[in-house]
């Protein structure tokens, strides 16, 4: 039957429903193959541009190279230089060159700067561009070539480019072109173009920041002071940008200088702090608000400002003006704030003054006159800063994870400080309460499936997360808390993950002692820090001291454990013997695998100091290439060094013998020449370390051009058998769909059949799964009854021994009561007759005496009988605390020695009870003595 019309556009709908349901599961690992061919196709055909570009520099290669570099600028670039792939790293290498070439076009140059402005994204990104593509030499050589017309749109964009890849970057003075562009800058600072000002401003700043060989190369130059007198007359611009770079570069070059000291004295630096203090808060924008950041941990620096800044009567309200920032979800601005704030932890005057402010509700509003405050602050004041800290604490790891690090470590310091006070304040203890289920949750989420960086960033966020909970169990207050909140289960299931993420890095042990960065170490420090935690809180939390003894007994933990040992870290050795100290007497520890970790840790490090020295022996065989002129220069110099130390030894010699007043102006003479000729030798070796590095890149480049033509000429085949495979697979795929569209209409009418069946399928899996919970429910309910059942017969038991017990002892306290009240009963006759004899014989007073003489003795051995029932229950209570010491080194077979336990306790009760008894006897005694002596008083009277 030949198919019709409407059987083809039904198996053509169907076959459009099957891809539709394909391109749903697939959509997203398609685009991202398909981005990954495009910047593929795109940077091959970039680096094609290039080089036609570079073998003829016509006008149509000019416009074919700009069009390919836009192209490439309008795909995403993200992490493309640190990918390490060898075709992004030919073409970047490519259009650096192109740039620094002075014949390029200047249209293109532009185009070429602004793609490598979009590659600068990220920090690792502008490192890879300054340290191996050496792009600031190269910018700054254009900003030479240009240097007549510093309007130039190029030139202004070269100065944005060199001011955010020198932004916290040290930047060598024997650079290439370095010189010629502090020149250009210090020229157009001092001039009166406000559309250069600011970019030269900011470019001096990140050159002169923490780098002392370009601060005493601008303090050499003539024109210093001019310059000095220019940057003090921007302090009274409008533009806080502009204040803010021209006190960073005065911070920099004039701190601990005359100028400096008259600048930031006692006088001016609370005008300075007040400036700074608003910037941050309503400055321009984040990168102003960077660099005044920047500027203020570049002031705390100086023990001179870091007092003044103590005694600043506005610095708790400006402190928390700042900390309001981090209301915002700007992480780039959290994380500066979080920078200045733990700058300001580093000076000991500020810390208390910071827990004041972070744990306490905030102070008045700061009002700077002439600037409006921030949108939203006013909305925090009714909130502790302390809030604004656990914001960024439980950010992702992903992400923001630098202002989570910033964070703990903040609280670190800050709880340090609240903790070593004698009491902690109820507004401490309440922001631990709020604190401790944000640090919980922190220690979840330990998956090592996706990957070794999640893995580090998450072990460095336990440890952090743990070092506070550490220092939370410093005081019992919070340790109470802490206590209240950990489980033994999280302890224990973290202690499990990270001894298996610790070896499922290699399949037979631990990696060797490496690096800080050692992901191997990342994982056994945050393992200490766990076990230290469970250390502190296993008398305080339940369960938590068998699980801890457990743990030390894991066959697993002998390897972590020798790397804390081994380690040069002194915190992590310390951590390791005490932890050493609680599981050696254990019964099941690893001695033997401890020991053999050691000493494996000791033969490669051992093996390590060995090959480092055969690396320096073959480094000083074979030094580097270099060229023959530094060379002879550098020999030539020495060897007139050389020359003038003869000079100067023989000139010494022949001092005793010709008394020469000239001597000693000849030898500070011969001292500058030495000076000078030190310098220049210092500088030419730094030229000869430059050069070989050059030499090195270049011999890099060339392989790495060898082996792109190489994988090119192979691609370039396997794309033509690919081509052709294609071509015939097309034409068999339209055979097979001809036939595919013909059995459509019949598997339609199956899948109805199938659906209807799947439908009744489904109904009976959902009666099943109800019927399948019930019973579970059923289950568990007869296993918890059945448990419960045990339970109580076990109690039941244990009580009526119990029982029993208390009855005996009953019957022995009702005997003892007996006797008591049948010698109570002669008591008191006794009283009876001797209160008729007092009547009686009134005369006869000495016999009377006699007779109390005699009580008195009684009363004296009755003394005797309480003395020795005290002494008695001094040696019952030093039997009960050694039964407590007992108790405490025996704490792992406590289960055995609860009933020991509960008998020492009936024993002391019972003890007491009869010390009871006997006091008060004694008491009685002391009554009736009491008695008699004031009859014998009457009598005498």
């Amino acid at each position: 039957m030949p198919p019709t019309r409407s059987n083809l556009e039904a198996g053509g709908c169907c076959v459009a429903g099957l891809f539709m349901i394909f391109d749903k599961r697939k959509r997203k690992s398609i685009t991202v193959l398909f981005h990954r061919m495009d910047m593929t196709t795109c940077l091959k055909s970039l680096l094609l541009a290039i080089q036609q570009y570079r073998d003829s520099r016509t006008a149509q290669n000019a416009a074919q190279l700009q069009k390919h570099v836009e192209e490439v600028s309008g795909l995403r670039c993200d992490q493309l230089l640190s990918s390490g792939q060898v075709l992004p790293t030919e073409c970047v290498s490519g259009l650096v060159e192109l740039i620094g070439n002075p014949n390029t076009n200047p249209a293109l140059t532009s185009s070429i700067i602004s793609l490598l402005t979009q590659l600068a994204s990220d920090n690792q990104s502008r490192e890879i561009l300054h340290s191996s593509y050496n792009l600031t030499s190269t910018l700054a050589a254009v900003i030479h070539c240009y240097s007549s017309t510093p309007g130039e749109p190029l030139v202004l964009q070269s100065l944005q480019v060199l001011q955010k890849l020198t932004y916290n970057t040290r930047i060598f003075q024997l650079t290439n072109y370095i010189h010629e562009l502090i020149a250009f800058l210090m020229t157009n600072i001092q001039s009166q173009n406000d559309d250069v000002v600011m970019p030269c401003l900011g470019l001096m700043a990140n050159l002169c920041h923490d780098n002392h060989s370009v601060q005493s190369y601008i303090k050499s130059l003539d024109n210093v002071k001019p310059f000095y007198r220019t940057l003090i007359n921007f302090l009274a611009h409008n533009s806080l940008t502009v204040v803010v770079f021209t006190l960073s570069i005065l911070a920099s070059l004039t701190l601990n200088e005359k100028v400096g000291e008259k600048l930031f004295d006692a006088k001016n630096i609370h005008q300075t702090f007040q400036l700074v203090f608003n910037i941050i808060v309503n400055g321009d924008g984040t990168l102003t608000r960077k660099y005044s950041v920047d500027l203020l941990v570049d002031l705390l620096k100086n023990s001179k400002i870091a007092d003044y800044l103590t005694r600043y009567e506005h610095f708790s309200a400006c402190v928390s003006q700042v900390l309001g920032l981090l209301h915002s979800k700007d992480p780039d601005s959290a994380a500066k704030v979080l920078e200045l704030l733990l700058a300001m932890c580093s000076v000991s005057g500020l810390r208390s003054l910071l827990c004041e402010v972070v744990f306490k509700p905030l102070g008045p509003k700061l009002r700077p006159g002439g600037r409006k405050q921030v949108a939203g602050l006013d909305g925090g004041r009714k909130a502790e800063c302390g809030l604004a800290l656990l914001q960024w604490l439980s950010s992702p790891v992903e992400g923001a994870e630098s202002c989570s690090l910033h964070a703990m470590q903040l609280l670190n310091e800050l709880l340090k400080e609240a903790l070593g006070a004698e009491i902690v304040p109820d507004c401490m203890l309440s922001f631990v309460e709020m604190l401790l289920p944000t640090l919980l949750g922190l220690l979840k989420g330990l998956d090592p499936a996706q990957g070794d960086v999640h893995l580090r960033k998450h072990c460095q966020r336990i440890t952090h997360v743990t070092s506070l909970l550490l220092i939370l169990c410093t005081k019992d207050s919070t340790r109470s808390l802490v206590s209240q909140q950990v489980s033994a289960q999280l302890c224990l299931s973290q202690v499990e993950s990270l001894l298996s993420c610790c070896y499922s890095n290699s399949p037979l042990t631990c990696m060797p002692p490496g690096s800080d960065n050692d992901l191997s170490q990342v994982h056994v420090e945050a393992l200490l820090k766990t076990l230290e935690l469970m250390n502190k809180l296993r008398q305080q939390v339940k369960n938590m001291e068998t699980s801890f003894y457990r743990m030390l007994q894991d066959q697993r933990i002998g390897t972590p454990l020798s790397l804390a040992l081994t380690s040069h870290h002194r915190e992590h050795v310390h951590t390791g013997l005490s932890l050493l100290f609680e599981a050696t007497p254990l019964p099941d520890f690893p001695v033997l695998v401890l020991g053999e970790s050691i000493a494996a840790n000791n033969s490669y490090r051992q093996r390590e100091a060995e090959l480092s020295v055969k690396r320096v022996a073959v480094q000083e065989v074979a030094p580097p290439r270099m060229s023959t002129s530094v060379l002879d220069s550098s020999t030539g110099s020495s060897k007139s060094i050389h020359n003038l130390v003869g000079k100067m030894q023989t000139g010494l010699e022949l001092q005793d013998q010709v008394k020469n007043s000239h001597v000693s102006e000849i030898i500070d003479v011969y001292e500058q020449k030495l000076s000078a000729f030190a310098s220049k030798e210092s500088r030419l070796e730094d030229l000869l370390e430059a050069k070989a590095l050059a030499l090195s890149q270049a011999d890099r480049l060339i392989a790495q051009y060898r082996l792109q033509r190489a994988q090119a000429e192979a691609e370039t085949c396997k794309l033509g058998s690919l081509l052709k495979d294609a071509e015939r697979r097309r034409e068999d795929l339209q055979g097979e769909l001809s036939s595919q569209v013909l059995e459509v209409a019949r598997c339609k009418a199956d899948m109805e059949e199938l659906l209807q069946h799947n439908d009744k399928l489904q109904q009976d899996s959902e009666e099943h799964q109800a019927l399948k919970g019930a019973y579970n429910t059923l289950l568990n309910r007869f296993n918890e009854t059945e448990r419960l059942l045990k339970e109580l017969q076990t109690a039941h038991i244990s009580l009526t021994k119990q029982n029993d017990v208390l009855r005996k002892n009953h019957e022995a306290l009702q005997l003892q009561q007996d006797k008591m009240v049948s010698v109570m009963e002669e008591r008191e006759e006794e009283i009876r007759s001797l209160q008729s004899d007092l009547q009686k014989r009134n005369s006869d007073i000495s016999g009377l005496r006699a007779e109390l003489r005699t009580e008195k003795e009684k009363v004296k051995e009755k003394d005797q009988e309480r003395r020795d029932l005290e002494e008695t229950v001094d040696v019952l209570r030093k039997e009960l605390n050694k039964t407590e010491q007992a108790r405490k080194d025996a704490s792992i077979k406590a289960s055995s020695l609860e009933l020991q336990k509960s008998q020492l306790e009936a024993k002391m009760k019972q003890k007491e009870d009869e010390l009871n008894k006997h006091s008060a006897m004694i008491a009685m005694i002391h009554s009736l003595s009491s008695g008699r002596a004031k009859n014998d008083v009457n009598l005498s009277l």
